[in-house]
């Protein structure tokens, strides 16, 4: 080979194939606009948490949500779309379902209380006024502390009057004040826009666990002021002072040991005789238990996903299932058609219910197990540790039955409690053999029908009059 071709060669391996560059050109280009996508989402995120001061002022307390419309029209328009009731998903839905009829074993675990009157699904924020004045549960001695998440009214009593003056007054004494439902007021600074914790329960909770309420980012702001209202709470002291039962943590066990240490209940059940505590819906307390909080996904991502209307961009306030919205819900991160996101959503949710439905039967028996051992003759020393395991039991169960999505929001944590009811109800049950065993009572007892609302209601009825059914051979 002659001393020029072998230049040549030489040469040529020299020089780089020409797809080489057109690789790296392209991995530059795409490099650039990734690092674009990824400025603009951070500037995007930078403007939507920078106060938007409103073209027209908005009065300190302005608790007529109209008036927030001049300045906001898309938003308020699809808050207005709330007004519907008609939708419904499999487990939610603002369908306002009666779920005593749904599940019946729901009257004999409230006994003796208001939800064995009626508990009907809530509808949506714009008819929560409505709701609450018009249910069974409300009565002569109700509190005006029931009226704390009903209203932005609230916010300017409680400015008027103080909170813990507020909570010592009556339900009724309020009506005429209290008339405009869940609404801007609720969640907004109307001087600037930005979100703002207007319930002092929430704002003392936290305070309690140490958090500096000045570092509280806007994302999670997104999820807190949902929190506001969609927790676990009661009533403490005489004056009915509005507190959640997060001191020790926001877990079942931790609500479970604050409310153990004073021997707190809400009520004695009527067929047991147990002390119990009803748990409101822990919405909040479960979603941190979840992979959705995990990753930072905040309440308002899913329930008030942002939409698009011409050029604009803002966050959606029709609260709903997203379920009912899946394509600027769900879909915006699970890249599945929107049958395969439902279907795997039921089967979660389906699981769960499952569990639940378990936990009911048992805990209802066991109810029922704990008046038959007084029926044979045993005294309140002796059922004491029976009724104090169906008390732990309930509170699990209700933990996970009160808490909307039918356990979506952390499922594994939602199966683990049940597990743990379904434990406590049988440990209860078998208390209860034990006594019964002791009295001379070694058959079965005869349980009585409770398949239907109107026999569970007329069954309680029974016990709370002092004329129930005979449950010992």
């Amino acid at each position: 080979m002659s001393a020029k071709n072998n230049f040549r060669n030489r040469t040529t391996q020299r020089q780089p194939a020409a797809w080489r560059g057109w690789l790296l050109f392209g991995a530059a280009v795409v490099a650039t606009f990734a690092l674009g996508v990824l400025a603009a989402s951070i500037l995007q995120r930078r403007e939507e948490a920078k106060a938007s001061l409103p073209l027209q002022p908005i009065a300190e307390y302005e608790t007529d949500n109209s008036k927030w419309a001049v300045n906001w029209p898309r938003q308020y328009d699809s808050y207005r779309a709330g007004e519907e009731s008609s939708s419904e998903t499999k487990f939610g839905g603002a369908y306002p379902r009666d779920l005593l009829a749904e599940t019946p074993a729901n009257v004999i675990l409230f006994a003796g209380y208001g939800f064995a009157k009626e508990y009907r699904q809530a509808r949506g924020h714009l008819h929560a006024v409505e709701d609450v004045v018009n249910t069974a549960r409300v009565g002569p001695t109700t509190v005006a502390t029931c009226w704390t998440c009903k209203s932005p009214d609230v916010v300017r009593l409680m400015a008027d009057m103080g909170p813990a003056e507020f909570y010592k007054q009556t339900f009724d004494s309020l009506k005429g004040e209290v008339t405009h439902p869940v609404g801007c007021l609720d969640c907004h600074d109307p001087k600037t826009m930005v979100l703002k914790i207007t319930r002092p329960a929430l704002v003392e909770a936290l305070e309690r666990q140490g958090r500096d309420l000045k570092n509280i980012s806007h994302q999670e702001m997104r999820s807190l002021v949902c929190a506001q209202c969609h927790v676990e709470y009661y009533f403490k002291g005489e004056g009915n002072y509005l507190t959640f039962p997060w001191d020790d943590g926001t877990g079942i066990e931790a609500m479970a040991k604050y409310y153990d240490e004073p021997n707190f209940s809400d009520w004695t059940h009527a067929i047991s005789g147990a002390p119990m505590v009803k748990m409101q819906h822990p919405d909040y307390e479960v979603y941190t238990k979840g992979i959705h909080a995990f990753r930072n996904v905040a309440c308002a991502d899913c329930h008030m996903p942002y939409k698009t209307e011409g050029g604009s961009k803002f966050t959606d306030h029709h609260v709903r299932s997203p379920l009912l919205n899946i394509a600027n819900s769900c879909a915006v991160c699970h890249r599945w058609d929107e049958e395969e996101i439902r279907s795997r959503v039921e089967s979660i949710q389906s699981g769960v219910r499952e569990g639940r439905d378990r936990a009911e039967e048992t805990i209802a028996k066991a109810h029922f197990d704990i008046a038959a051992a007084k029926q044979a003759g045993a005294n309140d020393e002796q059922l004491k540790e029976a009724r104090r395991l169906v008390r732990e039991a309930q509170l699990r169960w209700d933990y996970v039955a009160a808490n909307n999505g039918m356990g979506f929001h952390a499922p594994q944590e939602c199966l683990r409690i049940l597990a743990a009811a379904v434990e406590m109800a049988g440990q209860c049950r078998v208390e209860c053999a034990r006594i019964l065993a002791r009295n001379g009572v070694t058959e079965p007892i005869a349980y009585p029908d409770f398949s239907t609302k109107e026999k569970a209601q007329a069954l309680m009825r029974a016990f709370v009059d002092g004329n129930p059914p005979k449950l010992v051979p």
